[in-house]
């Protein structure tokens, strides 16, 4: 591809560019030195799975490396035992170095299902913010000044609100613009939360004598519920390590306005295909449910492996338009004893705790035998064969 060509491909889909101008310069340099691109791309492990909101970055890298660029993914093990608000009304908690080195773990095998390893450099800001000594962090400190720091959108929000902010988390920013500095970046991809930072980055190199960063964002796609961005501590995802039959149930239940961006940005198909497949929906030719089954089969097929997909989509359709029970249902072995209700949802992996077991109770989501138990207190005699269902798509029989 010549550099026009890879412009195009590589600029679909963003929400700002920082500049069109300054890609297409550095793609012609790096065209006559032969060489690729380095694209930087950061992640603090704040948690071990990787969902269809990473994607939409993780999808962009790779059309960098299929264009013969380097993506250089920084894991920040070092930033993820800060905290950083960006994009929300109070810091981020702060984890323990266990924590980030067992999620970052995880996000390596992860990240693969979508980048070629071949052309990724995986790095950990560690090795660089880890051997800053006090004197140093002054010295990068000289280079921003308060007034810079408060024109980012949430911290100035907080202000405004005399809500407290945080030498540390004025740290977070200039710490990942160092990180441009310290891989020499030429572009660096992020959500549409991360703009401060990654501009700060292009400020940044400057300072230090390199060339700035092309800065480009890309949305942040809303989660299940439509309303916020996908997130796990909202429990709105689908991770790209779920089940098949989980994944896919996920995936019809979002709505039909929300499933043409996930078409867009998870699966990359063109404006034009979108719009073909629109126009079939409004002449009565396909049926939304129809589009979004091709939705969710893709998806899977795309993360779990070929095939997967039609699979799911035929239990799907076997437990839930025939009312029938799933073929891989979970067998839960109890004693012959007996267990509240809350207890059992728990004991099933269901509810992570007996606080989100008493409200699926309560919002009428936990049946025993297809009859809905809404009684917190309730108490269960296990009997084999007997069904739990929580929800629509989990399912376990008692084997006593």
């Amino acid at each position: 591809m010549n550099s026009n060509e890879q412009l195009e491909l590589l600029t679909a889909r963003h929400v700002d560019l920082f500049s069109a101008d300054d890609l297409k310069k550095k793609l012609e340099i790096a065209a006559k030195e032969k060489r690729g691109l380095r694209i930087k791309y950061g992640a603090d492990p704040s948690a071990p799975d990787i969902h269809l909101g990473h994607v939409v970055g993780l999808n962009k890298l790779r059309e960098f490396q299929d264009a013969g660029h380097t993506v250089v993914f920084i894991i920040g093990d070092f930033t993820g035992m800060i905290g950083d608000p960006s994009g929300k009304s109070a810091t981020r908690p702060a984890l323990s170095k266990e924590q980030v080195l067992e999620n970052a773990e995880s996000y390596k095998k992860q990240i693969f299902k979508i980048l070629d390893p071949e052309k990724t450099e995986v790095r950990f800001n560690s090795e660089w913010l880890g051997e800053m000594k006090f004197e140093d962090v002054i010295r990068l400190s000289a280079h921003v000044t308060v007034a810079q720091l408060l024109a980012r959108d949430d911290f100035s929000k907080r202000y405004a609100d005399n809500r407290p902010i945080s030498l540390v988390e004025f740290l977070y920013p200039l710490v990942q613009a160092y990180d441009s500095v310290m891989v020499e970046a030429d572009v660096e991809l992020g959500g549409t939360d991360q703009l401060f930072n990654l501009l700060l980055g292009r400020e940044l190199q400057k300072i230090y004598g390199q060339p700035p960063q092309v800065v480009m964002t890309l949305p942040l796609i809303e989660g299940l519920d439509g309303v916020q961005k996908m997130s796990k501590s909202l429990n709105n995802y689908v991770g790209v390590n779920e089940s098949p039959k989980e994944m896919f149930g996920k995936l019809m239940s979002v709505s039909d306005e929300l499933m043409w961006k996930y078409f867009l940005y998870v699966l990359c198909r063109t404006p034009a295909e979108i719009e073909t497949m629109q126009a079939n929906v409004a002449s009565g030719e396909l049926h939304p449910k129809a589009v979004k089954d091709e939705l969710a089969r893709c998806v899977v097929d795309r993360f779990v492996g070929e095939g997967e997909g039609q699979r799911a989509s035929e239990e799907f359709a076997r437990v839930f338009a025939q009312n029938q029970l799933p073929q891989d249902m979970l067998d839960l072995e109890l004693p012959a004893e007996e267990i509240g209700l809350i207890n059992l949802v728990v004991k099933a992996g269901f509810a992570p705790s007996n606080g989100e077991a008493r409200r699926l109770i309560q919002q009428g989501g936990v049946r025993i035998n297809d009859e809905q138990l809404t009684d917190i207190k309730a108490i269960v005699t296990p009997v084999a064969g007997m069904i739990l269902k929580v929800g629509k798509r989990k399912f376990a029989r008692l084997k006593v």
